[in-house]
């Protein structure tokens, strides 16, 4: 297994967030918010913990999206676009990453919904659940 510095998201990362995980694939993106939102602030001192705050608040736009409000889905969607790049530029992403999560798939359909969406345009995002490996 390969080792990481803290910061990078590791196995025990991707162990925290199956559970999350699985609500956003079941649909329950309000529990999933709450689930992620938990660990985000158990880790304060984790860089990885961006990957949680990106998920999460993708599941809170996605909730607001369902609840018809779509400045709120908008809102919510810029600043899980914010937290993707932020993953980058403090290179949190490692091969598990990309490899249990389909993160490249997951970052591809985030950014592919236009900064002004109408609902259509969140129809891929609807319909992405994360491959988990």
């Amino acid at each position: 297994m390969e080792e990481h510095y803290y910061g990078q998201f590791s196995y025990d990362h991707l162990n925290k967030i199956l559970h999350g995980i699985k609500l956003f694939n079941d649909e329950k993106y309000w529990e999933c918010h709450e689930f992620l939102e938990d660990l985000w602030l158990e880790d304060i001192a984790d860089n990885a913990r961006l990957v949680y705050w990106a998920i999460l608040q993708v599941a809170v736009s996605l909730y607001h999206l369902r609840e018809e409000n779509l400045v709120g889905a908008t809102g919510l969607l810029k600043k899980a676009k914010d937290k993707i790049s932020r993953c980058e530029k403090h290179k949190v992403e490692t091969p598990l990453l990309f490899d249990a999560l389909d993160w490249s798939h997951f970052k591809k359909v985030v950014r592919s919904i236009p900064e002004s969406p109408n609902k259509e345009d969140f129809g891929p995002l609807l319909n992405f659940k994360f491959k988990v490996k």
